[in-house]
């Protein structure tokens, strides 16, 4: 069985909107859940999340692109009732992180890649950059 992990919407944005200097590793982790080196996971917000930013940044058919792309590599972590109420509840500062960090622990995710990792501190789930994740995995 594979390394479940649910990738942080930053992580996404950095490969779908090619910023430098972190595509790169975020791109190589994309790999690695295309081959099947782990099952990459998504929050499902992070879809819509996707949507909005991309959208806006380079027009509605490049943006179905890429959601139908995520969706053909990614399995989705869900977000329902109550995800949102422990994330509600949860002692992480931002809500839209502990509804990300519910999403993966209601998933089994057993890390969520982020270049924000103080967003997630005090999670029950381990928070990994992408560097470490690449070198947890040796596929840099």
């Amino acid at each position: 069985m594979s390394l479940r992990v649910l990738f942080d919407t930053n992580v996404v944005l950095d490969v779908l909107l090619a910023r430098e200097p972190f595509r790169a590793d975020a791109e190589a982790l994309f790999r690695a859940a295309e081959r099947g080196q782990i099952t990459g996971l998504l929050c499902a917000t992070a879809l819509t999340t996707v949507d909005y930013v991309v959208g806006r940044a380079r027009g509605p058919a490049v943006v179905r692109d890429a959601v139908r792309a995520l969706l053909s590599v990614f399995d989705v972590a869900a977000v329902g009732h109550s995800e949102l109420s422990r994330a509600a509840a949860s002692g992480l500062s931002d809500f839209e992180d502990g509804v990300v960090h519910e999403a993966a622990v209601g998933a089994g995710a057993g890390v969520i890649v982020t270049r924000n990792l103080r967003d997630f501190a005090g999670a029950t789930v381990d928070v990994a950059s992408p560097e470490a994740v690449l070198r947890l995995l040796d596929v840099a």
